[in-house]
Protein backbone atom coordinates (compact mmCIF):
# COMPACT_ATOMS: atom_id res chain seq x y z
CA UNK A 1 0.00 0.00 0.00
CA UNK A 2 1.32 3.29 -0.90
CA UNK A 3 1.46 6.16 1.83
CA UNK A 4 0.54 9.84 1.26
CA UNK A 5 3.53 12.07 2.11
CA UNK A 6 2.11 15.74 3.11
CA UNK A 7 4.60 18.19 2.43
CA UNK A 8 5.30 20.71 4.57
CA UNK A 9 5.73 24.61 4.37
CA UNK A 10 7.76 26.52 7.43
CA UNK A 11 6.48 30.04 8.04
CA UNK A 12 9.16 32.46 8.49
CA UNK A 13 8.40 35.43 10.90
CA UNK A 14 7.69 37.62 8.20
CA UNK A 15 5.71 35.09 6.04
CA UNK A 16 3.31 34.90 9.25
CA UNK A 17 3.28 38.89 9.70
CA UNK A 18 2.54 39.49 6.21
CA UNK A 19 -0.35 36.54 6.26
CA UNK A 20 -1.79 38.27 9.84
CA UNK A 21 -2.10 41.74 8.22
CA UNK A 22 -3.43 40.53 4.92
CA UNK A 23 -6.17 38.45 7.22
CA UNK A 24 -6.86 41.66 9.04
CA UNK A 25 -7.51 43.46 5.55
CA UNK A 26 -9.74 41.26 3.70
CA UNK A 27 -11.85 40.70 6.75
CA UNK A 28 -11.94 45.15 7.06
CA UNK A 29 -12.99 44.58 3.48
CA UNK A 30 -15.76 41.81 3.75
CA UNK A 31 -17.23 43.44 7.49
CA UNK A 32 -17.18 46.64 7.13
CA UNK A 33 -18.68 49.13 4.22
CA UNK A 34 -16.26 52.44 3.61
CA UNK A 35 -12.81 51.13 5.30
CA UNK A 36 -9.91 54.01 4.24
CA UNK A 37 -6.22 53.68 4.74
CA UNK A 38 -4.71 56.54 6.96
CA UNK A 39 -1.50 57.31 4.23
CA UNK A 40 1.10 59.49 5.02
CA UNK A 41 4.08 58.53 2.99
CA UNK A 42 5.88 56.99 6.21
CA UNK A 43 7.33 53.66 6.07
CA UNK A 44 4.43 52.03 8.15
CA UNK A 45 1.96 53.17 5.63
CA UNK A 46 3.58 52.33 2.89
CA UNK A 47 3.62 48.33 4.40
CA UNK A 48 0.38 49.06 5.04
CA UNK A 49 -0.60 49.86 1.27
CA UNK A 50 1.90 47.20 -0.24
CA UNK A 51 0.11 44.67 2.10
CA UNK A 52 -3.48 46.27 0.58
CA UNK A 53 -2.18 45.85 -3.33
CA UNK A 54 -0.96 42.28 -2.27
CA UNK A 55 -4.42 40.80 -0.30
CA UNK A 56 -6.34 42.08 -3.15
CA UNK A 57 -4.47 41.56 -6.22
CA UNK A 58 -4.96 41.02 -9.52
CA UNK A 59 -8.36 43.38 -8.00
CA UNK A 60 -7.67 47.44 -7.20
CA UNK A 61 -7.28 47.94 -3.62
CA UNK A 62 -11.38 48.48 -2.83
CA UNK A 63 -11.05 51.41 -0.38
CA UNK A 64 -9.60 55.30 -0.58
CA UNK A 65 -6.46 56.71 1.19
CA UNK A 66 -6.18 59.28 3.51
CA UNK A 67 -3.67 61.80 4.63
CA UNK A 68 -3.73 64.16 7.61
CA UNK A 69 -1.66 67.40 5.79
CA UNK A 70 -0.33 69.51 9.04
CA UNK A 71 1.40 71.75 5.80
CA UNK A 72 4.60 70.84 7.42
CA UNK A 73 5.74 68.38 5.66
CA UNK A 74 8.53 66.96 4.26
CA UNK A 75 8.39 67.86 0.41
CA UNK A 76 10.10 64.03 0.02
CA UNK A 77 7.53 62.79 1.49
CA UNK A 78 4.37 64.76 -0.21
CA UNK A 79 6.17 64.05 -3.62
CA UNK A 80 6.62 60.38 -2.90
CA UNK A 81 2.68 60.19 -1.86
CA UNK A 82 1.26 61.76 -4.84
CA UNK A 83 3.45 59.51 -7.22
CA UNK A 84 2.60 56.16 -5.48
CA UNK A 85 -1.43 57.47 -5.67
CA UNK A 86 -0.66 58.18 -9.78
CA UNK A 87 0.97 54.80 -10.30
CA UNK A 88 -1.46 52.94 -8.76
CA UNK A 89 -4.55 54.66 -9.60
CA UNK A 90 -5.44 55.37 -5.93
CA UNK A 91 -8.08 57.42 -4.69
CA UNK A 92 -6.57 59.77 -1.78
CA UNK A 93 -8.41 61.81 0.63
CA UNK A 94 -6.37 65.06 2.16
CA UNK A 95 -7.82 66.12 5.68
CA UNK A 96 -6.18 69.60 6.01
CA UNK A 97 -5.04 70.88 9.09
CA UNK A 98 -4.75 74.47 7.27
CA UNK A 99 -8.33 74.73 6.34
CA UNK A 100 -9.19 73.69 10.09
CA UNK A 101 -7.10 76.66 11.31
CA UNK A 102 -8.69 78.78 8.55
CA UNK A 103 -12.29 77.81 9.61
CA UNK A 104 -11.48 78.46 13.02
CA UNK A 105 -11.85 74.89 14.50
CA UNK A 106 -8.41 74.64 15.59
CA UNK A 107 -6.02 77.32 16.75
CA UNK A 108 -2.25 77.45 16.14
CA UNK A 109 0.05 76.74 18.64
CA UNK A 110 2.97 79.32 19.78
CA UNK A 111 5.50 76.53 19.42
CA UNK A 112 4.40 76.26 15.54
CA UNK A 113 3.95 72.55 15.72
CA UNK A 114 1.07 71.00 14.09
CA UNK A 115 1.20 67.91 14.77
CA UNK A 116 -1.26 67.56 18.14
CA UNK A 117 -3.71 69.79 15.87
CA UNK A 118 -4.36 66.93 13.49
CA UNK A 119 -7.22 65.27 15.84
CA UNK A 120 -9.62 67.54 14.49
CA UNK A 121 -8.91 66.88 10.73
CA UNK A 122 -8.93 63.40 10.72
CA UNK A 123 -12.18 63.04 12.52
CA UNK A 124 -13.78 65.72 10.28
CA UNK A 125 -12.85 63.53 7.07
CA UNK A 126 -14.22 60.28 8.80
CA UNK A 127 -17.73 62.19 9.51
CA UNK A 128 -17.51 63.75 6.08
CA UNK A 129 -17.06 60.84 4.01
CA UNK A 130 -18.92 57.78 6.31
CA UNK A 131 -15.77 55.67 6.50
CA UNK A 132 -16.69 53.12 9.34
CA UNK A 133 -13.15 51.19 9.43
CA UNK A 134 -10.08 53.02 9.69
CA UNK A 135 -6.86 51.68 9.00
CA UNK A 136 -3.69 52.68 11.11
CA UNK A 137 0.47 52.17 10.98
CA UNK A 138 0.70 51.64 14.52
CA UNK A 139 2.47 49.32 16.47
CA UNK A 140 2.34 48.07 19.94
CA UNK A 141 5.94 48.44 20.29
CA UNK A 142 6.32 51.94 19.13
CA UNK A 143 4.71 53.48 22.17
CA UNK A 144 3.36 52.46 25.85
CA UNK A 145 -0.45 53.83 24.72
CA UNK A 146 -0.16 52.46 21.62
CA UNK A 147 0.68 48.73 23.74
CA UNK A 148 -2.37 48.44 24.92
CA UNK A 149 -4.29 48.58 21.86
CA UNK A 150 -6.54 45.96 19.82
CA UNK A 151 -6.00 44.95 16.13
CA UNK A 152 -9.71 46.32 15.72
CA UNK A 153 -9.93 49.45 18.20
CA UNK A 154 -13.61 50.87 18.88
CA UNK A 155 -14.43 54.54 18.76
CA UNK A 156 -17.18 56.20 20.28
CA UNK A 157 -19.59 58.69 18.14
CA UNK A 158 -16.87 61.86 19.01
CA UNK A 159 -13.69 59.37 17.71
CA UNK A 160 -12.69 59.10 21.74
CA UNK A 161 -11.02 56.02 22.44
CA UNK A 162 -11.68 54.38 25.90
CA UNK A 163 -9.12 51.46 26.82
CA UNK A 164 -12.60 49.69 28.87
CA UNK A 165 -14.60 49.33 25.96
CA UNK A 166 -11.16 47.05 24.18
CA UNK A 167 -12.56 43.81 23.21
CA UNK A 168 -10.73 40.24 23.08
CA UNK A 169 -9.00 39.04 20.27
CA UNK A 170 -8.84 35.23 20.94
CA UNK A 171 -7.89 32.73 18.12
CA UNK A 172 -7.63 35.92 15.77
CA UNK A 173 -11.60 36.58 15.82
CA UNK A 174 -12.01 40.53 15.41
CA UNK A 175 -14.84 42.10 16.56
CA UNK A 176 -16.12 45.30 14.77
CA UNK A 177 -19.55 45.51 15.61
CA UNK A 178 -20.14 49.37 16.12
CA UNK A 179 -23.44 51.42 16.81
CA UNK A 180 -24.02 54.07 14.15
CA UNK A 181 -21.84 57.03 14.30
CA UNK A 182 -19.12 54.86 16.40
CA UNK A 183 -16.21 53.53 13.66
CA UNK A 184 -13.17 51.42 14.22
CA UNK A 185 -9.30 52.02 13.94
CA UNK A 186 -7.71 48.82 12.71
CA UNK A 187 -4.21 48.25 12.91
CA UNK A 188 -2.58 45.41 10.89
CA UNK A 189 0.89 45.81 11.71
CA UNK A 190 0.00 45.74 15.77
CA UNK A 191 2.52 42.42 15.74
CA UNK A 192 4.92 44.26 14.00
CA UNK A 193 7.99 46.04 15.47
CA UNK A 194 10.18 48.64 13.60
CA UNK A 195 13.15 45.55 12.37
CA UNK A 196 10.22 43.69 11.13
CA UNK A 197 9.12 46.39 9.25
CA UNK A 198 12.79 47.24 7.31
CA UNK A 199 13.02 43.66 6.93
CA UNK A 200 9.81 42.93 4.85
CA UNK A 201 11.01 46.42 3.03
CA UNK A 202 14.03 44.86 2.43
CA UNK A 203 12.39 41.32 1.23
CA UNK A 204 9.57 43.11 -0.78
CA UNK A 205 12.08 45.53 -2.09
CA UNK A 206 9.37 48.53 -1.22
CA UNK A 207 10.67 52.01 -2.21
CA UNK A 208 10.64 54.65 0.50
CA UNK A 209 10.89 58.41 0.49
CA UNK A 210 14.71 59.50 0.87
CA UNK A 211 14.76 61.01 3.69
CA UNK A 212 14.94 57.42 5.72
CA UNK A 213 18.07 56.79 4.18
CA UNK A 214 21.08 58.68 5.14
CA UNK A 215 21.64 61.95 3.32
CA UNK A 216 22.91 65.55 4.22
CA UNK A 217 20.86 68.16 5.34
CA UNK A 218 20.30 71.56 6.98
CA UNK A 219 19.36 71.20 11.11
CA UNK A 220 19.29 72.97 14.08
CA UNK A 221 19.45 71.67 17.69
CA UNK A 222 16.88 71.74 20.26
CA UNK A 223 16.12 69.95 23.34
CA UNK A 224 18.74 67.31 21.96
CA UNK A 225 16.99 66.52 18.75
CA UNK A 226 17.67 67.29 15.02
CA UNK A 227 15.05 69.60 13.31
CA UNK A 228 14.75 70.96 9.74
CA UNK A 229 14.43 74.35 8.95
CA UNK A 230 11.00 75.37 7.57
CA UNK A 231 7.86 77.73 7.57
CA UNK A 232 7.11 76.24 10.80
CA UNK A 233 9.32 78.74 12.32
CA UNK A 234 12.39 76.86 12.87
CA UNK A 235 14.96 77.81 14.13
CA UNK A 236 14.45 80.40 16.64
CA UNK A 237 17.00 83.07 18.02
CA UNK A 238 19.92 81.35 18.76
CA UNK A 239 19.20 78.08 17.34
CA UNK A 240 22.60 77.75 15.00
CA UNK A 241 21.66 75.85 11.76
CA UNK A 242 24.30 73.14 11.10
CA UNK A 243 25.11 70.78 7.78
CA UNK A 244 24.95 67.32 9.31
CA UNK A 245 24.51 63.89 7.94
CA UNK A 246 21.38 62.13 9.08
CA UNK A 247 18.25 60.19 7.99
CA UNK A 248 15.03 59.98 9.61
CA UNK A 249 13.27 57.05 11.44
CA UNK A 250 9.82 58.38 11.48
CA UNK A 251 8.00 60.72 9.35
CA UNK A 252 5.38 63.12 10.86
CA UNK A 253 5.35 67.18 11.25
CA UNK A 254 8.29 68.62 10.34
CA UNK A 255 8.30 71.22 13.73
CA UNK A 256 8.17 67.97 15.73
CA UNK A 257 10.43 65.12 13.64
CA UNK A 258 13.97 64.76 14.57
CA UNK A 259 16.48 63.48 12.69
CA UNK A 260 19.18 60.78 13.58
CA UNK A 261 22.80 61.21 12.87
CA UNK A 262 23.55 58.73 10.56
CA UNK A 263 25.60 56.87 7.44
CA UNK A 264 23.19 54.29 6.69
CA UNK A 265 22.69 54.81 3.40
CA UNK A 266 21.53 51.31 2.19
CA UNK A 267 18.63 49.11 3.58
CA UNK A 268 20.91 46.49 5.34
CA UNK A 269 22.76 49.45 7.17
CA UNK A 270 19.38 50.81 8.36
CA UNK A 271 18.30 47.45 9.40
CA UNK A 272 22.28 46.73 11.60
CA UNK A 273 21.42 50.03 12.74
CA UNK A 274 18.06 49.50 13.62
CA UNK A 275 19.04 46.33 15.43
CA UNK A 276 21.35 47.98 17.66
CA UNK A 277 19.48 50.69 18.69
CA UNK A 278 17.45 51.04 22.75
CA UNK A 279 15.15 53.05 21.32
CA UNK A 280 11.97 53.04 19.65
CA UNK A 281 11.64 55.92 16.44
CA UNK A 282 8.99 57.52 18.20
CA UNK A 283 11.02 57.86 21.86
CA UNK A 284 13.83 59.04 19.52
CA UNK A 285 13.05 61.47 17.36
CA UNK A 286 9.22 62.62 17.98
CA UNK A 287 9.16 65.80 20.25
CA UNK A 288 5.04 65.61 20.81
CA UNK A 289 5.68 62.16 22.62
CA UNK A 290 8.19 63.92 25.44
CA UNK A 291 5.55 66.26 26.90
CA UNK A 292 4.29 64.18 29.71
CA UNK A 293 3.81 60.61 30.16
CA UNK A 294 0.53 60.32 29.02
CA UNK A 295 0.75 61.96 25.91
CA UNK A 296 0.17 59.93 23.50
CA UNK A 297 -2.41 58.62 25.94
CA UNK A 298 -4.18 61.86 26.48
CA UNK A 299 -3.72 62.53 22.55
CA UNK A 300 -6.00 58.86 21.56
CA UNK A 301 -8.87 59.04 24.17
CA UNK A 302 -9.04 62.73 22.00
CA UNK A 303 -9.31 61.07 18.86
CA UNK A 304 -6.10 61.04 17.82
CA UNK A 305 -4.28 57.53 16.46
Amino acid sequence: MRVAHMSTVTLTQLDALESEGIHVMREVAGEFERPVLLFSGGKDSIVMLHLARKAFWPAPVPFALMHVDTGHNFPEVIEYRDRVVAEHGLRLVVASVQDAIDDGRVTERADGSRNALQTVPLLDGITAHKFDAVFGGGRRDEEKARAKERVFSLRDEFGQWDPRRQRPELWDLYNGRHKPGEHVRVFPLSNWTELDVWRYIEREQIELPAIYYSHQREVFQRDGMWLAPGGWGGPRTGETLQVRTVRYRTVGDMSCTGAVESTASTIPEVITEVGASRLTERGATRADDRASEAAMEDRKREGYF
